[in-house]
């Protein structure tokens, strides 16, 4: 995989943030996507700090998700919170996961997002329904680098 800044184009980059708003449209959970060159922690590890860093946590239903990419690592990993977390099928996130790295296996980076993406959402709408009565976005849905 290329560094960080070419990871991704910026059209790319455009549809997974297309993405995000579209799995939000009709649930009150936050998506972010996550991408760094490299770091010396495991995945999981430096995606869940990732999640903190961001805030994640502090939405109102503790239903975020963030998809985490390690760049020059070739890493990847997800994390729900725990509103999520409690409620889908005990390998959501695995099955998930998989689904992504198929796509990121054959360099298409984008499309094994969008599709994770799109996954969550799907989830996230059943269990945790837009309410028009004062949802908000809760988190910015660009995606974040360092």
């Amino acid at each position: 995989m290329a560094a960080t800044k070419d990871f991704l184009t910026p059209d790319e980059e455009k549809e997974i943030v297309n993405a995000i708003a579209v799995a939000e449209k009709n649930t009150s959970g936050e998506i972010r996507v996550h991408i760094e060159n490299h770091t010396e922690k495991p995945p999981l590890e430096r995606a869940q700090e990732v999640f903190q860093l961001l805030g994640m946590d502090n939405t109102v239903a503790r239903n975020g998700v963030l998809f985490y990419v390690g760049v020059a690592d070739k890493t990847f990993a997800i994390v729900g919170d725990e509103g999520i977390d409690k409620v889908v099928e005990d390998d959501f996130w695995d099955c998930t996961k998989d689904a992504v790295i198929s796509q990121f296996k054959n360099a298409k980076f984008k499309d094994g997002l969008v599709e994770g993406i799109l996954r969550a959402g799907e989830r996230l709408k059943k269990y945790f329904p837009y309410d028009n009565k004062g949802d908000t976005n809760e988190l910015p849905d660009e995606i974040s680098k360092s």
